[in-house]
């Protein structure tokens, strides 16, 4: 593929992949060249990407129907691709939701486990089934993170916790496991038009007009970035919308 494929031939799972964020990584890193695992729980929507980026790319791909809560679907994951593909690169912890978000006193207590075990546990799983694959091949790791892990977000104190416990543990993973030639990046997005937010109310798709705010493929390019790292890792990227602190 040459130049224009930057990690071409290398393996990469992507969580979440069936829509939005994940969706868009998918594209971008199959345009890069890799081969790219598809996780998440909708098969159908995971068959069609799959198709897409074999009819665009020419990309190998996997498609793993795989619920991130689930330990032993997690495990599955990995070791399927690793099967598939005789190793793995680069790991994309991009599955997570928001769920009945709002004021602590009246959050109910399903929500809060739902959003907890989603995107805090299985970042979890995916993170300590893919290591020993990613230290043989001295791969790459990134997290999906968010602004909402950086400042207080008193409308969506949960949501905004699970995200402060992701830069956290990726941190610490990076802390630990950059010595093995493991690089590892936290990209935090500001709002992002996809179907983010609609399980409990309006998605951001519906909230924003096109150019409003940002776009999956602008958080795509950038995981694209973090995957193509070889030596030095970009520890952390911030992708806001350009206005979004102008009324602070």
């Amino acid at each position: 593929m040459g130049q224009d494929t930057p990690i071409d031939g290398r393996t990469a799972v992507v969580t979440g992949a069936s829509a939005g964020i994940g969706r868009a990584t998918a594209h971008a890193l199959a345009a890069d060249g890799a081969n790219v695992a598809l996780a998440a729980r909708r098969t159908n929507r995971l068959e069609t990407i799959a198709d897409e980026l074999e009819g665009e790319y020419d990309a190998e791909t996997l498609v793993a129907t795989t619920d991130i809560t689930d330990e032993t679907d997690v495990n599955a994951l990995v070791a399927d691709t690793v099967d598939a593909f005789g190793g793995l690169d680069v790991l994309v912890n991009n599955a997570g939701l928001a769920r009945g978000d709002g004021d602590v006193a009246d959050m109910d207590t399903d929500a809060y486990r739902t959003m907890m075990d989603v995107n805090c546990t299985g970042m979890f799983y995916a993170t300590r089934a893919a290591l020993p694959h990613l230290v043989e091949s001295r791969g790459n790791l990134v997290f999906v993170g968010s602004f909402a892990g950086q400042y207080p977000r008193p409308g969506s104190p949960v949501y905004a916790a699970t995200k402060w416990w992701t830069r956290g543990f990726a941190h610490s993973v990076e802390a630990r496991y950059g010595s093995d030639g493991v690089g590892v990046t936290v990209v935090n997005p500001t709002e992002v038009r996809t179907e983010f937010g609609g399980d409990s109310g309006e998605s951001f798709e519906d909230r924003f007009d096109p150019g409003e705010v940002t776009e999956p493929a602008e958080i795509a390019d950038a995981i694209a970035f973090a995957a193509r790292q070889e030596q030095s890792t970009a520890s952390e990227i911030d992708l806001y919308r350009r206005d979004k602190f102008s009324d602070w």
